[in-house]
């Protein structure tokens, strides 16, 4: 059973990557923050330690249960890698699923917030990473949507019911956490029905580069897809991430994807993201309702 206790202020990965920039346009709106009446849900914080996908390493994580949830009816799901940005002032995850859930705009849904490994195996590309974040998240293969289904669904499960059916599934991330939200999808359309990417990084870091070309010449899977980007996002020795993400949408759109590419003035950051999260959610989920 997952430790139930108040979440404790969350703790981002201590190399999240470039998730800086210039000066943005990008406020919450309403629909980010609290507002009167609304019911508000649940955050536990836990810690894991991987013993099998990813032995010896261990992560903080945080699961959102919503008021709504009744214990009996099985909720629907949304993983977020770099779990602590999401649930953090800049995007405020949680509180965007408590107004759309009282609203029904979308499912009663449970989130779960990871943060990537402290320590443990691989060979991250940035010098001086201190975490398992680049192995974890830019790796290609079906090796971390085994540690989310195999290690992490197993200890939610203790505490709640969760849908079975993939279009009941959703999982997110930005940048490295943007494509490994991909790949789980990519790999496991089965456990996994929705992708949510802010600023993916669709670029030559550990070969995620291929991905425009393998959608093409792979026959389409059922997953809905939304990118996001900006103008100003990353252009370095592994690619450039505008452009990467351009090459994803026209590679979905020629395979007929459900999905949407949204791109607008920032930067490598998640204040965009942040910003249009709430109509992102009502697009993602936008044929399922609050029950």
């Amino acid at each position: 059973m997952v430790n139930r206790i108040e979440a404790k202020i969350p703790r981002p990965a201590k190399d999240a990557d470039a998730f800086k920039g210039g000066p943005e346009p990008y406020v919450l709106g309403v629909d980010s923050l609290p507002k009167r009446g609304v019911p508000q849900g649940r955050l536990i914080q836990f810690e894991h330690k991987s013993t099998n996908v990813y032995p010896g390493t261990t992560r903080d994580c945080w699961l959102y249960v919503p008021s709504q949830y009744d214990g009996q009816t099985p909720a629907s799901l949304m993983v977020f890698q770099d779990g602590a940005y999401y649930i953090g002032p800049v995007v405020g995850a949680p509180t965007v699923f408590d107004n759309l859930i009282a609203a029904g705009e979308m499912p009663i849904t449970i989130g779960l917030f990871v943060n990537p490994g402290d320590i443990g195996p691989g060979h991250p590309v940035y010098e001086g990473n201190e975490n398992n974040r680049c192995f974890e998240y830019d790796s290609l293969g079906d090796r971390y949507a085994r540690f989310v289904l195999d290690e992490l669904l197993p200890v939610v499960e203790k505490t709640c019911k969760i849908v079975s059916d993939p279009a009941g599934r959703a999982i997110c991330g930005m940048s490295s956490g943007g494509i490994c939200a991909f790949t789980a999808a990519w790999e496991r359309p089965d456990a996994f029905g929705k992708v949510v990417s802010h600023c993916g990084s669709f670029t030559n870091i550990l070969g995620g580069h291929v991905y425009p070309s393998l959608i093409r010449a792979t026959e389409r899977k059922p997953l809905r897809v939304f990118l996001q980007s900006g103008s100003n996002d990353l252009d370095t020795v592994f690619g450039n991430w505008p452009i990467a993400s351009r090459d994803m949408a026209a590679a979905l759109a020629y395979r007929d994807y459900d999905h949407r590419l949204v791109v607008g003035e920032g930067y490598h950051t998640l204040k965009h993201g942040g910003a249009i999260l709430p109509d992102t959610l009502r697009w993602l989920w936008r044929d399922q309702h609050a029950i």
